[in-house]
């Protein structure tokens, strides 16, 4: 019987994942997520995901469907992962402030034996925000365990001008593209 498990404990990705299978096991995988220095900066989200899915993908049978995820916001050559404080948060709101960034989810998928990989960027504007709007928006928490300080599935909508691709791809997990990929196995 075919197990499909997702490397991530990510609440958002779960949600996503319930569109395609009705039932899925979470096991989060617990790795080192040091990118070797001859990876260019916007390949580090599908790398990343390489190394989840294959970590977990050896710990289980062929039979099963691993997917592994990462996601980063990149702005000015520069990777933005999650906050390590509200001041943290507070820098990245006001660098994204009223510019255009990129949102790059990588995918990984192992299934008997084989691999699929692929990344999907998303271009994200955001409106020009005080002072005032971006310490409220930390206020709320949402920021605080979110690539980029935000959430555009939540409050952080708010900070959005518009968008230039997927949306779920923003919120962690490009569903529509993983859907076609995994058409090639199953």
């Amino acid at each position: 019987m075919t197990v499909v498990i997702l490397a991530s404990a990510s609440p958002r990705r779960q949600e996503l994942l319930k569109l395609i299978f009705e039932d899925f096991v979470v096991k989060p995988a617990d790795i080192d997520e040091t990118v070797r220095k001859s990876i260019e900066l916007e390949q580090y989200p599908e790398y990343l995901a390489l190394k989840k899915s294959r970590h977990i993908a050896e710990k289980c049978s062929v039979d099963n469907v691993v997917i592994g995820c990462d996601t980063g916001v990149f702005i000015d050559n520069m990777m933005l992962g999650k906050p390590k404080d509200a001041e943290h948060a507070k820098e990245m709101l006001k660098l994204l402030s009223g510019r255009t960034h990129k949102v790059i989810t990588g995918c990984s998928v192992f299934y008997k034996g084989q691999n699929i990989c692929f990344s999907q960027t998303t271009e994200v504007e955001f409106f020009r925000l005080t002072d005032k709007e971006i310490d409220e928006y930390i206020a709320t928490g949402e920021p605080m365990d979110k690539a980029g300080a935000y959430g555009i599935q939540g409050k952080g909508a708010l900070l959005v001008k518009k968008i230039n691709g997927d949306y779920y791809n923003v919120m962690g997990l490009p569903i529509g593209a993983l859907k076609q990929k995994l058409k090639l196995f199953m």
